[in-house]
């Protein structure tokens, strides 16, 4: 009986373990087959397929979907052709460059020209070529260029005190994006009318000076005055938005040359918890800003002394030919006297961003070097209003930067001009000439409470008020004291007649009253951009300077304007 017994429990155990065995090989198998499938469905997806599982902001930063295809075919061309386009180009660059080094040239140099100009015998590389989706009228190309250049340059200058340098151009690093564009279409060969190319990104731009014989240094400021030369020569001769067009076919082209856009109202407003650059005291920051980094299309603020909360509440006009790829760039610097500024930060904003004839307030981190995206470090923010008006748009919004805002009839009348304004155009910008408008009125400031005031006292309360103050007039005002209240209510309104509303601030500080003193509890600033648009608004702001609280307020604006020459 146990042996049967025995018997039957081995077979059965035997079968289970058979069954067992292979139910595991073929859950196995269909593990694997599932596996080949995804497997081959990720081989088979697109960049579009991966963007649309996983969007851009979970990658990490070394996963890069590139569209730019590479072009050795075009680099063995170009290597084997490069002895005829040196011979044949040269010249060429050489007469159309030394206009432009002439109209930059440094005040210190009587002339600036070359005395030789060869391309040399190194080919650039063409590291990549991009198809960017464009109207349907055009097809638009950029294509990456890294050329390490041993071009022979020498530059022919010569002083006012009649001494002659030949200066060297060498070690020529480059790495940019070159952007054509052919248009329009056409149905005859080569089936586009022009071809119009620019240098999109310049990514890397290196090169030595040397004095032939001698050294550069021996007249200080000279290499630095060249350096920032060519530069700017580079700049407002070739970098986008600036264009040259080279027809192909028989036609008028003057829609693709470089042409004026629109403009950009910017308002500097202020700056918050700057990094100190000082050992002793604090910074003296300045700000530079621009659209195109030239000597003329640049603007700079004035200097706050010893300051890292500064407000300057300053307005700046930029002309605009791209409003899709061009960008304002802010760039703060510690102004050091004698001795060259040191740079605290920058920041940018690109222009496609902004609404087209509406005023946005930003808020802008400011970072080390805007090539760099991982940039951590606190080094402050910088506050800015911005108001981009294209041309031809004026009669569809209300800017208030604009000479005919807010005009009455009889004002219209005296004021003499076609909208105020009278556009001189030459072949570098446009600039414009208007009567400046002082926007005048009365401003009603309610203070209606404030919420989650932070502590002063020692027995965990406070007694709040609050200090108005017009900054260009420097009227004041101040609320009741509200006694051992973090969450106190005013209700109170006051009026302030404003001579220059658009250049003018209130600033409302938030102080605890105590017998003998009183301590600072936080603040908030406000242009008077928005109510002068609005009329009047409601808004609840955060106290600046302070771990926690708010103040809501209630403005009103009734505008007096009257008109000065500019």
């Amino acid at each position: 009986m146990g042996f049967l017994t025995g018997l039957v429990f081995g077979v059965v155990v035997g079968l289970s373990m058979v069954v067992l065995f292979v139910r595991c090989e073929n859950s196995r198998s269909k593990r694997r087959i599932d596996l080949a499938k995804t497997v081959a469905a990720f081989a088979r997806m697109t960049v579009e397929d991966s963007r649309k599982i996983l969007p851009a902001q979970f990658y990490p930063s070394w996963v890069v979907f590139s569209q730019r295809q590479k072009l050795n075919w075009l680099n063995q061309h170009l290597t084997k052709i490069w002895p005829y386009v040196n011979e044949a180009a040269s010249d060429l660059i050489k007469t159309s460059v030394e206009p432009v080094l002439e109209q930059y040239r440094p005040v210190i140099l009587a002339s600036l020209k070359f005395s030789k100009f060869t391309l040399g015998t190194v080919a650039p590389q063409f590291t990549g070529v991009t198809i960017l989706e464009d109207g349907a009228d055009s097809v638009t190309m950029e294509m990456e260029m890294q050329w390490d250049a041993n071009s022979s340059i020498i530059l022919d200058i010569k002083t006012y005190l009649g001494v002659s340098l030949p200066v060297q151009v060498k070690d020529i690093g480059f790495t940019g994006v070159f952007r054509f564009i052919f248009k329009p279409l056409v149905n005859e060969l080569p089936c586009f009318g022009a071809v119009c190319f620019s240098l999109r990104k310049k990514k890397k731009l290196d090169f030595t000076l040397k004095v032939i014989g001698g050294d550069i240094s021996t007249i200080p400021g000279l290499s630095d005055a060249i350096e920032s030369t060519i530069r700017d020569a580079i700049e407002d001769s070739i970098m986008w938005p600036v264009r040259k067009v080279i027809p192909i076919l028989p036609g008028d082209y003057s829609d693709l040359e470089l042409k004026p856009v629109g403009t950009l109202e910017v308002k500097l407003v202020q700056a918050k918890d700057l990094t100190n650059k000082d050992i002793i005291g604090k910074s003296d920051p300045y700000a530079v800003l621009y659209v195109r980094p030239l000597p003329n299309r640049t603007k700079k603020s004035k200097t706050i002394n010893n300051e890292l909360n500064p407000i300057w509440n300053e307005h700046f006009e930029f002309i605009v030919e791209d409003a899709t790829t061009q960008h304002l760039v802010v760039r703060i610097y510690d102004d050091e006297g004698v001795q060259a500024s040191e740079l605290i930060g920058c920041a940018q904003v690109m222009l496609k961003d902004l609404e087209p004839g509406k005023v946005k307030d930003v808020w802008l981190d400011l970072v080390k070097d805007l090539e760099i995206q991982r940039d951590t470090k606190n080094r402050g923010q910088v506050h800015l209003e911005l108001l981009y008006c294209p041309f031809g748009m004026e009669n569809s919004f209300t800017n208030p930067f604009s000479s005919n805002y807010s005009m009455t009839s009889l004002e219209k009348v005296l004021k003499s001009g076609a909208n105020g304004t009278e556009a001189i155009e030459d072949e570098k910008a446009v600039t414009q000439k208007k009567k400046e408008v002082i926007i005048r009125g009365v401003l009603s400031v309610t203070v209606i409470s404030a919420e989650d005031l932070p502590v002063v006292d020692l027995l965990g309360k406070a007694d709040p008020y609050v200090v108005l103050t017009m900054k260009k007039s420097e009227t004041r005002n101040k609320t009741r004291v509200v006694n051992e209240n973090l969450n106190p209510v005013w209700n109170q309104t006051f009026d302030f007649v404003v001579e220059d509303g658009l250049h003018d601030m209130l600033i409302l500080e938030v102080w605890d009253h105590d017998t003998f003193g009183k301590d600072y509890m936080g603040r908030c600033i406000l242009t008077l951009t928005r109510v002068i648009l609005e009329g009047e608004y409601k808004d609840t702001l955060q106290l600046e300077g302070a771990k926690s609280g708010k103040l809501n307020l209630y403005l009103k604006w009734v505008p007096q304007p009257i008109f000065r020459e500019s």
